[in-house]
């Protein structure tokens, strides 16, 4: 009787602990179930040990058709296949060390499926390392939104250099007509002498050496435009900050003229940034012409000076204007979008300024001239 109890009880302690067992095991599938996040488990050797239902679903194979599966594993993109098994030997020389990478898969129907992967190290009752359990999150429609934000932003950018360019119109076809007058009238002057026969060769060459350089003057202008209004990609490249601060200086000479506004230019910098020239020039153009107008009523002097300094690990460019500075109303919306003091303004060009900066990993801020100073400022920092 006493053996029959004692067996007894053990039965009733191992029938209990199989029911948490099950109740434990019902509820982690209930989880794993729910889960939206694809699961996977693999081994060392890359076989594949769990999936759960949200990574069937993603990629579109059965789990009895991939749990046992050695690399390499058919949802892997072909394309990228070397990319994806150096991968896989450096997650398995690294250690029991998470890692986080994004990659592509390609589901069983052929659809391409941008994803996040977090791998961390699976380990078991005993302490040992047996493989990794993989989170995957699929990012498809983020990277569209990422693409489709980004295209809108370079359109935007875009759109800000043409309104730019049309309300610099007049001017640079007064710019224009210069070089293209000079142009007539130096082949007029060497008709008449040749007419005449008294053509001296070197009043010709002088006069043909004015006529090309005011060629090229035109020439660079036509180009200048074109750029602006060009429809590109953002292109990176190490660019002398001083030169393009000169360019564009340049490029605006006529419009200062015409608001009766000196440009002038302070400092310079030694070291070169990684920017896209036409960007950053779009930037300027917008600070400087916006400077010019902040002057034409109020103006405590007659200048728009860039100024260049280095500061660690970055550069400072900043564009004073000598207006009446910004109105408390629009100081904490200046940035945004539709804010501005321009009867026909749009409102964009602070804004695509702003996000020019950032795209170019800075900052673009402003403040007024403190005592002492003359001008207020509107600091670029790319």
């Amino acid at each position: 009787m006493l053996a029959l109890g004692v067996l007894y009880r053990s039965s009733k302690r191992r029938r209990e602990t199989e029911m948490r067992l099950w109740s434990e095991t019902a509820f982690r599938r209930s989880m794993e179930e729910s889960l939206t996040v694809g699961l996977r488990a693999k081994d060392h050797d890359g076989r594949i040990l769990f999936v759960n239902p949200a990574f069937c679903n993603l990629v579109g194979w059965e789990a009895e058709e991939l749990i046992g599966h050695q690399p390499p594993m058919p949802y892997w993109d072909p394309s990228i296949l070397t990319e994806t098994q150096e991968r896989h030997s450096q997650l398995a020389a690294g250690g029991a060390v998470s890692q986080r990478f994004e990659t592509r898969f390609v589901a069983r129907d052929g659809r391409e499926i941008d994803i996040e992967v977090y791998e961390a190290p699976l380990i078991d009752a005993m302490g040992a390392h047996r493989g990794w359990m993989g989170s995957v999150i699929d990012i498809t429609e983020a990277r569209r939104a990422a693409r489709r934000t980004r295209l809108q932003d370079e359109t935007l950018a875009r759109t800000g250099r043409l309104v730019t360019l049309g309300e610099m119109a007049s001017t640079l076809a007064h710019e224009l007509n210069q070089p293209l007058a000079a142009i007539a009238s130096y082949a007029a002057g060497m008709l008449n002498l040749m007419e005449r026969q008294k053509a001296d060769p070197q009043v010709l060459r002088t006069a043909t050496e004015k006529l090309a350089r005011q060629a090229d003057r035109a020439g660079q202008i036509i180009r200048r435009i074109q750029d602006l209004v060009k429809k590109r990609e953002p292109h990176f490249q190490p660019l002398d900050l001083s030169a393009v601060v000169d360019e564009t200086l340049g490029f605006l000479q006529a419009d200062a003229r015409e608001h009766r506004v000196r440009l002038l230019r302070d400092g310079a910098v030694r070291q070169e940034v990684a920017a896209d020239r036409i960007l950053l020039e779009q930037v300027l153009i917008n600070l400087i012409r916006n400077g010019m107008e902040a002057m034409a009523e109020t103006r405590h002097g007659d200048a728009v000076t860039v100024r260049l300094s280095e500061a660690p690990g970055k550069v400072v460019l900043e564009v004073d204007d000598c207006g009446a500075g910004i109105s408390a109303d629009l100081r904490e919306s200046i940035f945004e979008a539709f804010a501005t003091t321009k009867p026909q303004g749009m409102g964009m060009g602070l804004k695509i300024c702003r996000s020019i900066i950032e795209v170019h990993g800075g900052s673009l801020t402003w403040r007024e001239a403190r005592t002492g100073e003359r001008c207020s400022r509107s600091p670029c920092r790319p």
